[in-house]
């Protein structure tokens, strides 16, 4: 979830749409201009400001914390070339190949997420390692992106990846936090938008969160999205509370694979689903095989480490096959 917006739960939903903000917005640019840097570093600044004093008790307590060894380790480069193949990296980064053609969402690998001062991140640790290192990963045709949230846009990670034959595609008004001459090309998407890249299609979609960043950044969108191929049909819901834009999803044409959030609920059920809700949803899409992430990885909320996967497991009932991955670093093979 980590954005250091203040009571998230207090956005509206409607508030935010990439269709009102385009009215709202018109000059807020998307260059980075000095002066946007200046401005973007003062808040930054004012917010470290503001919660230093329990920012560092935090990070104190987690010093005397190592962080465990993911329990399993993909092996991504034994992947064949046809099928759909997918790593829990941890967090929201999934690895997907479809038919040859790599695709890694919200990649992070830091072992901090927050607030990057040079290079010093000031924020929340990691509980569990990246399954895989970036090292282990083979070249990404694409990252996807679906909202600018720290725990979802890490820079430092985004940055190792930077490459010169990879796409980007990112939520509306985000692009400005990459550094996008580094990649092949940088895709915008709102809520409706669609791209193609390679044999993939892309479609954003609405969930319902929020993406400030910081404080004031409101005009930033977040997304779900659906991808494509000639063969196979895959849901990334991202991050989202409980919404009917699923059911909008389902089509003549199976889901294969949903990739659903189902952490960070208590007490945030406002912008993040439960497991419970996680399922329907991916159930209202019309979804074969669900994929859990959002939990696990970082402490972000009150409910126990084991909790959620428990949970949605119990709403499996008796198909908990279905559950396709329930642990960092498992692969699914399709």
């Amino acid at each position: 979830m980590i954005s250091y917006a203040r009571h998230p739960i207090r956005t509206k939903i409607e508030d935010v749409k990439p269709s009102n903000l385009r009215k709202t917005s018109l000059s807020i640019r998307k260059s980075v201009t000095p002066s946007r840097r200046v401005a973007r570093t003062a808040e930054s600044v004012r917010f470290f400001q503001r919660a230093a004093p329990a920012l560092l008790r935090r990070i104190s307590e987690e010093c005397k914390r190592d962080v465990l060894p993911a329990p399993l380790q993909p092996n991504p480069k034994q992947w064949p070339d046809r099928g759909l193949h997918a790593a829990w990296i941890g967090h929201s980064s999934v690895l997907l190949k479809i038919d040859g053609f790599s695709i890694l969402t919200d990649p992070v690998f830091s072992t901090r997420i927050g607030l990057n001062l040079g290079p010093l991140t000031v924020g929340i640790k990691r509980l569990v390692e990246p399954a895989a290192s970036l090292q282990e990963l083979p070249p990404v045709d694409l990252l996807l992106l679906s909202h600018a949230h720290m725990d979802h846009f890490d820079l430092p990670s985004l940055r190792q990846l930077e490459s010169r034959r990879t796409h980007v595609v990112t939520a509306y008004r985000t692009s400005d936090l990459l550094r996008r001459k580094r990649y092949l090309r940088v895709h915008e998407l709102g809520w409706n938008d669609r791209v193609r890249i390679g044999p993939v299609a892309i479609k954003a979609f609405e969930v319902a969160h929020w993406g400030a960043r910081m404080r004031s950044d409101v005009y930033r969108g977040y997304n779900g999205y659906v991808l494509q191929t000639e063969r196979h049909r895959i849901v990334f819901g991202g991050d989202t509370a409980y919404t009917h834009s699923f059911k909008r999803l389902r089509a003549s044409r199976k889901v294969d694979l949903a990739i659903m959030p189902i952490g960070a609920y208590d007490p945030w059920i406002h912008v993040h689903c439960n497991p419970e809700q996680a399922w329907r949803m991916a159930n209202d899409a019309g979804a074969e095989f669900v994929l859990p992430v959002h939990h696990q990885t970082f402490e972000l909320s009150r409910e126990s480490y084991r909790e959620p996967i428990e949970r949605i497991l119990q709403e499996a009932g008796s198909a908990p096959e279905r559950i396709c991955v329930q642990q960092i670093g498992q692969e699914f093979h399709l």
